[in-house]
């Protein structure tokens, strides 16, 4: 199933809510990706999303809040991973979510100071020191218990507007959509062309072909790899889990091959990549 948005109308529909409420909000894919219809986010937002490792720390945390999305309806609320309090709620084809209506960034009604300590914790790897983006935190508007469950109930009714409009709806996905989500989705697991195969019911010459086309004429198995190492990159930049870890987590148990394959996609090894980014 593939997923297509009316983004004009729902363009209009986030900024009219913006001008009302003064809360942002914004639609993800089912993947947990900014479709990209707001620009208003609050100033302490724009800061951390201008520099790239705020930005992929930012885009980590919306696919993070999608998988583990486990409300029985509604909203879930959530801190982000700076602390700012969000809140995400699926928008429904039947029993199949096709995006998600996403809330924030804003405070509750507690200290803003103890909600500054929290944030500023999270702030080690900013490169002028948390401190410079104080003034930008306490920008942030904070609302209470009542406003909050206010505007999510309208906007729960709203989701109805959104179906009734056609404003999200799905469509059947191609064979080569299909194969590309199901890499993105499983390049972690133990994977093969007979199990890949297996699992999407295609033919095994049909899945040469699909990822010859996906990939400008490469195989399958460099497909995976792409999707592995593209991954570990952002382990290595993001965390200190050991290299044998991060090469665990992609799908690559031996840590030689690992190595191996790391540094034949990107010129250098998994430690010199680690020790560049960082600085």
């Amino acid at each position: 199933m593939n997923t297509l948005f009316d983004e004009e109308q729902l363009r209009k529909l986030i900024a009219n809510l913006k001008i009302l409420t003064g809360l942002p909000a914004n639609i993800l894919d089912p993947e947990g990706r900014d479709i990209n219809l707001f620009r208003g986010h609050p100033p302490f937002c724009r800061a951390v999303n201008d520099l790239p490792e705020g930005h992929e720390r930012c885009v980590n945390c919306d696919m993070w809040k999608i998988r583990n999305y486990t409300a029985e309806k509604g909203f879930q609320f959530y801190r982000c991973h700076l602390g700012i309090c969000e809140a995400v709620m699926p928008l429904y084809d039947s029993k199949t979510p096709l995006a998600y209506l996403a809330v924030g960034c804003y405070l509750d009604d507690s200290p803003i100071e103890e909600q500054w300590a929290r944030t500023r914790s999270r702030l080690d790897w900013w490169p002028a020191g948390p401190d410079a983006l104080k003034d930008a935190f306490f920008q942030f508007r904070q609302c209470s218990q009542e406003e909050v469950r206010a505007y999510t109930e309208t906007l729960e009714a709203l989701s109805a507007y959104i179906r009734l409009k056609g404003m999200i709806r799905a469509t059947e996905q191609t064979d080569l959509q299909k194969l590309e989500l199901y890499l993105d989705q499983h390049y972690m697991e133990k994977l093969s062309l007979a199990s890949i195969s297996k699992e999407m019911h295609i033919g095994r010459t049909k899945l040469c072909t699909l990822a010859k086309e996906l990939s400008g004429g490469q195989t399958l198995s460099h497909l995976i790899a792409q999707r592995r190492i593209s991954a570990a990159k952002r382990l290595l930049a993001q965390s200190g889990l050991p290299i044998s870890a991060v090469a665990e987590a992609v799908g690559i148990s031996d840590y030689n091959y690992f190595s191996k394959v790391f540094r034949s996609m990107t010129g250098t090894t998994p430690s010199a990549f680690r020790k560049q980014y960082r600085g």
